[in-house]
Formats: C-alpha cells, sequence, structure tokens
C-alpha cells in the first residue's frame, strides 16, 4: 500500500468518526431548540442554543480574553506534566532507589482532592498564574507518569537479553529498545493528561475565583452567575467543550501519527 493510499484511507477514517457524533450533536441542540421555543422556557433558567450563540457573538469582548488565560494554562500544564511526567519515569526506570523514595509522593499528589490544596497553593504560590499552573499539572502529571513507567518496562524480555548480550550501556538501552516500546503508553497517558490539564486549569481557576481574583472562563462563569446570566454561563461552558474537544481529537490524530504504520491500536480493523 502506497504512503499516499495510506493517508487517503486515514483521512476518509477520521471523517468518518467524526461524522456521526456531528449529526447527533446537531440533532441534540436541534431538540434543545425546539423544546426550549416550545415550552417558552426563560432564558435565565436554559437559555435556547440559539441565544447562546448570539451571547458568544455579543460577549466575545469578554469571553476571548478569559479564554486565552485557560488556553493557557491548559497547554503548559499540559507541557510541564510531558516533562515532569516523563522525565521521573526515566528516572524510576534507571533506579529502582529513586523510585522507591519519590513515588509515595506522587501518588499522595495524585489522591488528594486538588480543590482541597488549591487555597494554600494560592497563599504560597509568587503569582496568581503560577498557582494556576501548578494545580492544573498536579492533577495532568500523574497518568504519564504511571503510563510511562508501566511502557518502559514492558520491553520484551528476549530483546532486553539481547542487549545485554551485545553490551549496550544504559542510555542505548532506553533509547533504543524503552523508549519505542513505552511510546504507546506514553500516548494513552498524554490523552487523560490532556483533559485532566483542562479539568485542573478550570477548578484552579474557580478556587482563584472565590478569592476575588479574576482569572479565565471559569471565572467568566461564577461572574455570570452572581448576576443570574445564564446565557453567558453557558457561551463560556461551551468554549470550555470546545477546548477540551479540540484537545483530544489533536491528541488522537498524533497518536495515530506515531503509531498508525506499526502499533496494533492504530491498525485498521478486519471484519
Amino acid at each position: 500500500m502506497s504512503d499516499a493510499t495510506a493517508t487517503t484511507r486515514s483521512r476518509h477514517r477520521l471523517a468518518a468518526d467524526l461524522a456521526v457524533p456531528l449529526l447527533i450533536a446537531l440533532l441534540a441542540l436541534g431538540a434543545w431548540e425546539a423544546i426550549v421555543r416550545w415550552r417558552d422556557v426563560p432564558a435565565y433558567i436554559l437559555p435556547a442554543p440559539s441565544l447562546i450563540a448570539r451571547t458568544l457573538v455579543t460577549d466575545w469582548g469578554t469571553l476571548w480574553p478569559a479564554w486565552l488565560i485557560t488556553l493557557k494554562v491548559t497547554a503548559l500544564a499540559l507541557l510541564a506534566s510531558i516533562v515532569g511526567g516523563v522525565g521521573l519515569a526515566f528516572l524510576f526506570t534507571l533506579s529502582r532507589w529513586i523510585e522507591r523514595s519519590l513515588f509515595p509522593f506522587a501518588i499522595i499528589l495524585q489522591v488528594t482532592p486538588i480543590i482541597a490544596i488549591a487555597p494554600l497553593i494560592l497563599i504560597y504560590a509568587p503569582n496568581t498564574l503560577s498557582a494556576l499552573l501548578l494545580c492544573a499539572w498536579i492533577v495532568a502529571f500523574f497518568p504519564v507518569l504511571s503510563n510511562t513507567v508501566t511502557g518502559l518496562r514492558s520491553a520484551d524480555r528476549n530483546l532486553q537479553d539481547l542487549f545485554t548480550l551485545y553490551g549496550a550501556t544504559r542510555w542505548q538501552r532506553l533509547r533504543l529498545l524503552l523508549a519505542p516500546s513505552a511510546l504507546p503508553y506514553f500516548l494513552a497517558g498524554l490523552r487523560i493528561a490532556g483533559g485532566l490539564s483542562l479539568i485542573g486549569a478550570v477548578i484552579a481557576e474557580f478556587t482563584a475565583g472565590t478569592a476575588g481574583q479574576e482569572s479565565g472562563l471559569a471565572w467568566r462563569i461564577l461572574e455570570a452567575s452572581f448576576r443570574l446570566n445564564v446565557a453567558r454561563m453557558f457561551a463560556a461552558l461551551t468554549l470550555i467543550s470546545v477546548t477540551g474537544i479540540a484537545i483530544f481529537v489533536a491528541l488522537n490524530i498524533l497518536t495515530r501519527k506515531l503509531l498508525g504504520h506499526w502499533h496494533e491500536s492504530q491498525l485498521p480493523e478486519h471484519r
């Protein structure tokens, strides 16, 4: 199969995967609009999708800067989770002593509700942006760490013995054997971390908002709730949802690009 044919099939497969959810979403929005108009539901209880769309346009000057802050925190937290998670995973693989020393702290950060420690982070962080970033990173980095460690330890035992037989160094073993075998696991953790980084950013912004600090879309949702501007609340929620969907789709495309030609999880299904 030529590269052009494989690329065309991949595009058709992606289009087919998106077509059905998009159609269902359009039908759901149409039903929502019809019910609101038919029942004459007040906008302060449940705004129609058309009103939410108009609010996105009319309030864009307010929502756009807040969206940029949320995007910035989410992207930086995801990048930090990749750097921190992969770096720690490599260290854990190279040294059991380091793993026994540091892994319990990673577990503690994972199981502690971020909403409980976010106020403390806001007190001790040098500025609000640093606090938001740290909160989002705490939520997002553990899946990258855990999945990458599992992948690094899932390399074929026979190949590991072969590397030992030929006297490969630790760096050669890590670069040529362990890292490629860990790539599917890392990408699976990355897809989880992508959504969690957005969740962490929003939770951190809610906490910062209750402390009187204006921040991203979460603060706009709180502000709109105080004013009973439900349409703006839904507009901000729409932008958060769009961000999450975009992250998911982008990471799925990245996974297919990196694994599509060799890993079983991304090869075409035989029916």
